[in-house]
């Protein structure tokens, strides 16, 4: 998925965290189709490796409403596509072509570049869009592109628990990962309460997808989590519990140790400077054959152009 420019430069460092505290989510625009933009945010960029997360929908779509999201690149990062409802058309310049579907996690390393289509296939459509920065020593390996259509489901307090990345309460997601990470799922149709251990040295994103959650960490309240919010914890906490008053309702928790690296996010790269960005996209828009991000075959639509690189400062 694509960044719009407005959402571009990283300005400022995370400020020091409160023990948790609760940041709205931007309302935006990709390929046609509504999300909410959680990371990153002027106060909170990244929450473990985890650099940007989109929730885009629930949504019945039309054709004037599809997603159609053009050739666009990337590089230094993993995009990581859960799908809940509906079916997306993945296709990349590696030739891969892929559906999602309900329940699967599309992972795409993008390394030293890659590009790449999604197009939706459905009426109805509800996904997580999610991107990972890779760490130094990898940032600039061979671009490669994994599909995982079986993922950890487990019955968790009353929650339907899939883990999405990572290992919890016994369980270990096949997704791999260049750094320690947690992505769970945690669904309800009805009443439902967990306590979910968290490790002390993670910070922790709980993002509510549908309907609403009563959240208390370590014994604290923190009041009702609503869709278009993302609540931050900081590292040092223990336990968080969970509570639907009944309904439909679905979370999103994420987590990892703070990134140690600085990093810079514009547009659809990770980099660390300005230079970079830079190089990124003058290659892009200057060949046409993609250059080290190289061609996507089968879409029947332009490519996405890199806009102008603003004045970056790193934030951490």
């Amino acid at each position: 998925m694509s960044v719009p420019p407005d959402s571009s430069p990283t300005p400022h460092p995370d400020p020091q965290p409160a023990r948790w505290e609760r940041l709205s989510a931007h309302q935006g625009d990709v390929g046609g189709l509504g999300i909410r933009r959680a990371l990153p945010t002027s106060r909170r960029r990244m929450i473990g490796a985890w650099c940007f997360l989109d929730h885009a929908g629930p949504a019945d779509l039309t054709p004037a409403t599809a997603m159609r999201v053009g050739p666009h690149p990337h590089t230094g990062l993993q995009t990581f596509s859960w799908m809940i409802e509906g079916e997306v058309l993945h296709r990349d310049s590696l030739g891969s072509e892929q559906m999602l579907r309900p329940g699967q996690v599309n992972l795409m390393t993008a390394g030293r570049g890659i590009s790449h289509t999604e197009e939706s296939q459905s009426d109805r459509l509800q996904l997580a869009q999610l991107w990972i920065a890779l760490p130094d020593a990898v940032r600039h390996r061979e671009p490669a592109f994994e599909h995982f259509p079986d993922l950890p489901a487990f019955l968790n307090g009353g929650f339907d628990t899939m883990l999405l990345v990572g290992e919890f309460a016994g369980h270990r997601s096949p997704v791999p990962s260049h750094t320690p990470l947690l992505g769970m799922d945690l669904s309800a149709t009805r009443a439902a309460e967990a306590t979910l251990p968290l490790h002390p040295d993670h910070e922790y994103g709980l993002m509510v997808l549908e309907g609403g959650l009563s959240v208390t960490l370590d014994g604290e309240p923190t009041g009702e989590s609503r869709p278009g919010e993302l609540l931050y914890i900081a590292p040092g906490a223990q336990s968080l519990r969970l509570l639907s008053g009944g309904g439909r309702s679905r979370a999103l928790l994420l987590g990892g140790p703070p990134f140690g690296e600085s990093v810079l996010l514009w547009w659809n790269f990770v980099g660390r400077s300005r230079e970079e960005m830079n190089v990124y996209a003058e290659e892009w828009n200057g060949r046409e054959d993609g250059g080290r991000f190289g061609e996507v075959h089968g879409f029947d639509g332009p490519r996405l152009k890199a806009p102008v690189v603003p004045p970056l400062k790193s934030p951490r």
